[in-house]
């Protein structure tokens, strides 16, 4: 009797027990899945404060129910296991529906995209464009002074015949010393025509990208004797203070010099050609030469690096300019839109600027193809050019857009003696055409960020 009741309670124990083990393991799974829903949604919640993409919530929010469904799935496989019930085929659902939750996360971002707002205050801009005046801190007054000019008649020319002035960044070391190396070297040219260069710079923006960037610019200024400085942000909305700076530099330190050549530093300049195209030009006339774009719309995209609010400029058209690459004037030209630009107010966009001080004083700049200040495109009757062919470069005056590498290698490809250019077959029997005509870009709101060049390789 008593070996009965002590078997009896015994079981009664054991299931007892049995049963206290699966509830505290059940409450364990439990308590884990709780834990990781606060903790998910805490993540959503600090997305959606910092103003995150829409998609990025959406995304995480899939996320959450993704997880709640999968741990969801392992809590009832646990609860079916004790309960001894036989176990549900979810796993042949679950792997066909998560392919479609995966893709349907980048459709719906790439169907609504968010607008982004411009980095640059415009505001600000307009609150502070009357402060145009800023410090030159490194100089060169000596730059148009031409040794023994003056036992050759001095007065007019004691200057030089071309200015190479090039825009430059204080961290671009390198392509400033190729450009000095290559088609920016001075010195003169056939028939005693001389060459002077300099390259105008800003104070930069984040100083601590280029530590000792001071001293960099006084030890280059102090070598080479070619450097421009001001005391204002060298950033892409100040490069019309670089221009109406250098103008009035033109009009102190180097009035008298007869032509003026303007370009970026990423660009590959023929100077030869650009003296052969200035032969017969009279300095003491005015002359704007280069890539020109004609009846330009303002862009009102706000993912443009071009971005004007209509607020800034309300007009439907922006007046002709040309393109910022390289372009050519004469230097009576100079001086009279440096008298222009103290007239014109501040724009952000400074070749459309300087379009708006050649319109104040009537000057029509001229359009040249040998110009290509927005890369070259490939030619539609001959597809099979290659356009980094040296002979095809000697043919134009500037090419925009290439690299250090590709400007010292394209300089050494045609002043290389051995460069014939004059036994090569040509699969087209006349001249190809360009597909860009002179008329192409008329009423296009052209996004002149837009990567169309067709040069690197």
């Amino acid at each position: 009797m008593h070996s009965c009741l002590i078997l009896h309670y015994s079981q009664r124990l054991q299931t007892m027990l049995r049963r206290m083990l699966m509830t505290r393991r059940l409450l364990h799974v439990k308590g884990d899945v709780m834990c990781t829903v606060l903790l998910l949604l805490l993540f959503c919640f600090l997305l959606y404060a910092r103003h995150v993409r829409m998609e990025v919530a959406l995304f995480a929010v899939r996320l959450v129910s993704l997880l709640l469904f999968g741990l969801k799935e392992k809590s009832n496989s646990v609860f079916n296991q004790h309960s001894s019930k036989p176990p549900q085929h979810k796993s042949k659902s679950k792997g066909k529906s998560k392919p479609r939750r995966k893709n349907a996360v980048p459709t719906k971002t790439a169907a609504n995209p968010l607008p982004t707002m411009p980095q640059f205050d415009f505001e600000a801009y307009l609150r502070e464009k009357d402060n145009r005046n800023f410090k030159l801190l490194i100089d060169q007054p000596e730059k148009c002074h031409i040794r023994g000019a003056e036992e050759q008649g001095g007065g007019s020319n004691n200057a030089p015949y071309m200015l190479i002035a090039v825009k430059s960044i204080a961290a671009d070391f390198d392509k400033r010393q190729v450009v000095r190396r290559t088609w920016g070297k001075e010195g003169h040219f056939e028939n005693d025509v001389s060459i002077r260069t300099v390259f105008l710079l800003g104070v930069p923006k984040n100083r601590t990208a280029l530590p000792l960037w001071d001293q960099l610019l006084s030890y280059e200024s102090q070598t080479y004797k070619d450097v421009l400085l001001w005391d204002f942000e060298d950033t892409f909305f100040n490069l019309t203070l670089k221009e109406t700076h250098f103008l009035n530099w033109i009009n102190s330190s180097c009035p008298r010099v007869k032509f003026i050549f303007k370009g970026d530093a990423d660009v590959y300049v023929n100077v030869e050609n650009i003296l052969e195209m200035l032969r017969g030009q009279q300095p003491n006339e005015d002359l704007f030469i280069g890539d020109i774009i004609i009846r330009a719309k303002p862009i009102r995209r706000r993912t443009s690096k071009y971005y004007v609010p209509e607020f800034m400029y309300g007009g439907g058209l922006y007046p002709d300019y040309a393109g910022g690459g390289g372009f050519v004037m004469s230097g009576h030209t100079a001086q009279r839109l440096s008298s222009a630009c103290r007239q014109v107010e501040l724009f952000p966009i400074d070749d459309v600027f300087l379009g708006m001080c050649l319109q104040l004083i009537g000057i029509k700049p001229l359009r040249h193809q040998g110009f290509r200040t927005f890369g070259i495109p490939r030619p539609s009757a001959a597809p099979h050019l290659q356009t980094f062919d040296p002979c095809f470069y000697r043919e134009l005056m500037v090419v925009h857009s290439l690299s250090v590498p590709q400007i010292w290698l394209m300089w050494n490809l045609l002043h290389d003696p051995k460069l014939s250019c004059h036994n090569r077959t040509s699969r087209t029997p006349r001249p190809f055409k360009w597909r860009a005509g002179l008329g192409s870009m008329v009423g296009q709101e052209t996004d002149y960020d837009e990567k169309r060049v067709f040069v690197s390789h």
